[in-house]
C-alpha cells in the first residue's frame, strides 16, 4: 500500500520531464526510475531470503525443543544400562522409541505401507527371492520407509517376491 503512491508518482515523473524537455532527460528519468526498481527488487529479494532463513531457524528450534525431552528419556535409559537394570533399560528405551514416534507422528511423518504390491515410488527393492507369493509383491521389510507429507523421506526398503525356479512365470 505505501509503495503505490511512490509508484504513480515515479511514472508520472517521465511524462511531466517529457512535457518540459528533451529526449534525453526522458531516457535519464526512465533511467532513474529502472535503477529505483531494481534496487527495490533487490531489497525486497534479500528481506525475503533473510524471513526465510528466520522462519527456517525458528522451525528447527521448536523441534529441537520437543526433541530435548527424548534426549533425557535416553540418557536415563543409558543410566539404567550401566546400572544392569534390564526391565528398566528395556523399559526405557521403549519410552525414548514412543516418544520419539510419537513426536514424529506430530510433525508429519508417516511410515510407508509395504502390504501388497511393489511400487518404485515409494519402495526400493534390495533383492528379489522365489517365493509361493505373487510376482513382485513385497515379503520382506529390511528398513522402513517414511513420507513427511506427500513427500518421500526415505523409500521402504524391501524384499520382492520373484517366481518359483522351474515354475513357468
Amino acid at each position: 500500500m505505501t509503495d503505490e503512491p511512490r509508484i504513480e508518482e515515479q511514472q508520472a515523473q517521465p511524462e511531466a520531464v517529457s512535457e518540459e524537455g528533451g529526449e534525453d532527460e526522458r531516457l535519464a528519468a526512465l533511467e532513474d526510475q529502472l535503477k529505483r526498481v531494481a534496487a527495490d527488487f533487490d531489497n525486497f529479494r534479500k528481506r525475503a531470503a533473510r524471513e526465510r532463513a528466520d522462519l527456517v531457524s525458528l522451525a528447527n528450534e521448536r523441534l529441537v525443543k520437543e526433541l530435548l525431552p527424548i534426549l533425557d528419556d535416553l540418557e536415563r535409559a543409558l543410566t539404567a544400562a550401566a546400572e544392569h537394570e534390564e526391565a528398566a533399560l528395556e523399559e526405557g528405551v521403549a519410552l525414548v522409541h514412543r516418544s520419539l514416534a510419537s513426536l514424529l507422528e506430530r510433525q508429519g511423518l508417516e511410515p510407508i505401507s509395504t502390504e501388497g504390491k511393489f511400487d518404485p515410488h515409494v519402495h526400493e527393492a534390495l533383492l528379489s527371492q522365489p517365493s509361493e507369493a505373487d510376482e513382485g509383491s513385497v515379503i520382506d521389510v529390511v528398513q522402513k520407509g517414511y513420507t513427511l507429507g506427500d513427500r518421500v523421506v526415505r523409500p521402504a526398503r524391501v524384499v520382492i517376491a520373484a517366481p518359483q525356479p522351474g515354475s513357468d512365470g
